[in-house]
């Protein structure tokens, strides 16, 4: 057993594996750095395929026991794995905003709630799933949701705690056991979430976590034969390579990617509301794969609402996230950050109309401006590819036809935000656009009993409420005939 810690931001936090309820330390090592100041933070284990081994090996061998509990069984367990989650806030969220520079605010009184949320409501939301009855003339269709087996979780770095919960909690409120392979750019809150895990009660084996490089330990987890389910959060590249290797086992498979959300301004909208939340698009750096970074405004506003939306993003104070004024912290990365600024370089080349931004900040190596283009085609690059940065596009549109046309006119189709003041015309245009969620007069607004998920590439299959189980569930229907015992039960 190792026991390998690091100090970051006060928080002592292990950096070796978590496999069946014990710190493995495994033979490689990767360096994990703050993109708050380019600071070293921890050498963290790097996992292959004899850590991904023992880790699914774990899982199955705690996979009857825990299956075996049913939903009942496993709620108070749970319900103490969201307890003690919200024990951790200040260290979580600490170590969360060290490590991927998220805004220290925002991760404590929403990423960490939220997390701990995502817990407990599953652990509640499996019972609602119990005696589902379905009455036909002749039989009567008894629904069983039976756990899967191990599901692999592979999740991303721009919310690493928040969105693992978002998996971990429907896959053990279900009864499997999981094996998490946490971000290599931001891995450090989900080993706190293991050892938190035990703490709760949960035995050894029914939460893993592997850490490591995507091509190496992620590779061969999803690769592996053992796996009943995976679950993967991240880039659409990432997902082909994944969808592949559980085409090979027929491992079903799930997946939320990425986003060119459109943000539709009707002429008769709160249009100071609407531009708050234009603003508010720039937080976390951009870094929100659900963003709305394609503005589409009426023609007939363009010019006052332009005038609302610059003076809102002038408020959006770009810096160190710990600080509670910070609107907007740093990229997660260089590779990341020249990513960002390759895409901005190129749109200004084209001839782009730059109405804000455009270039590094004068608060770090990492930082980078909120930036706002015009004048670019629907057709563009800028248009077309997620940036994944504080980078927006401006057009206009003339008629409904014309801004869902426009909304629709890319390869994506994960979200989108509508801000308009006639019901009926809302309706009729969030209707048509093609996306998993359609925000009107809103934005972010997350029921968990909600069905979550993108439209064409943006994703595969639907999570929340009872779209959670039905993939991390195996679903069994036992049809009995009416009236053909002759006796009860026992």
């Amino acid at each position: 057993m190792s026991d390998n810690h690091a100090q970051i931001a006060g928080v002592s936090v292990s950096l070796d594996h978590w496999i069946d309820g014990k710190r493995v330390a495994g033979a490689d090592r990767f360096a994990t750095a703050s993109p708050i100041d380019g600071s070293h933070l921890a050498d963290v284990a790097a996992g292959g395929q004899a850590d991904v081994d023992m880790a699914v090996d774990a899982a199955n061998r705690a996979f009857p026991a825990w299956a075996a509990l049913g939903a009942k069984g496993r709620q108070p367990i749970l319900h103490g794995f969201a307890k003690e989650i919200l024990a951790r806030a200040d260290d979580l969220a600490a170590v969360e905003t060290a490590d991927n520079g998220s805004l220290l605010q925002g991760n404590l009184h929403r990423m960490v709630p939220r997390a701990a949320q995502n817990i407990s409501f599953f652990a509640d939301w499996a019972l609602t799933l119990l005696d589902h009855k379905i009455e036909h003339e002749e039989v009567t269709n008894n629904v069983r949701y039976d756990p899967a087996g191990v599901a692999a979780l592979i999740t991303p770095w721009n919310a690493p705690l928040m969105l693992t919960t978002w998996k971990v909690g429907p896959a053990l409120a279900a009864g499997n056991t999981v094996v998490i392979k946490p971000p290599e750019w931001a891995p450090l809150t989900c080993s706190l979430l293991a050892e938190i895990a035990e703490k709760a009660g949960l035995p050894p084996g029914v939460l893993n976590v592997v850490q490591g490089i995507g091509e190496i330990a992620g590779e061969a987890l999803v690769n592996h034969p053992d796996l009943a389910r995976i679950s993967f959060t991240g880039s659409v590249p990432t997902a082909k390579i994944i969808g592949q290797a559980a085409a090979r086992s027929v491992t079903p498979m799930s997946a939320e990617l990425g986003g060119k959300s459109p943000f539709i301004v009707c002429a008769d909208a709160n249009l100071d509301a609407a531009a708050q939340t234009v603003a508010g698009q720039y937080i976390n750096a951009g870094q929100v794969c659900l963003a709305g970074t394609r503005i589409l405004v009426e023609a007939k506003i363009e010019q006052e609402f332009l005038a609302k939306v610059r003076a809102a993003v002038a408020q959006m104070n770009v810096g160190d996230p710990r600080a509670a004024t910070t609107r907007v912290g740093p990229l997660i990365h260089p590779e990341h950050f020249a990513r960002v600024s390759g895409f901005v370089d190129r749109a200004k080349a084209s001839g782009a109309e730059l109405l804000w931004g455009g270039s590094q900040s004068d608060a770090g190596a990492l930082y980078f401006q909120p930036t706002m283009f015009a004048g670019v085609a629907p057709d563009a690059e800028i248009s077309q590819q997620e940036v994944f940065g504080p980078v927006l596009t401006w057009q206009t549109f003339t008629d409904d036809e014309e801004a869902i046309a426009v909304a629709n006119g890319t390869q994506f189709g994960l979200a989108g935000t509508l801000f308009c003041g006639n019901e009926a015309r809302a309706m009729r245009i969030a209707s048509q656009v093609v996306a998993g969620t359609l925000w009107v007069n809103c934005f972010f607004v997350r029921d968990l009993a909600a069905p979550f998920g993108g439209s064409r590439v943006s994703g595969i299959g639907r999570e929340g409420g009872t779209w959670s189980f039905d993939f991390y569930s195996d679903i069994k229907n036992i049809a009995v005939r009416k009236g053909s015992f002759t006796a009860g039960g026992a």
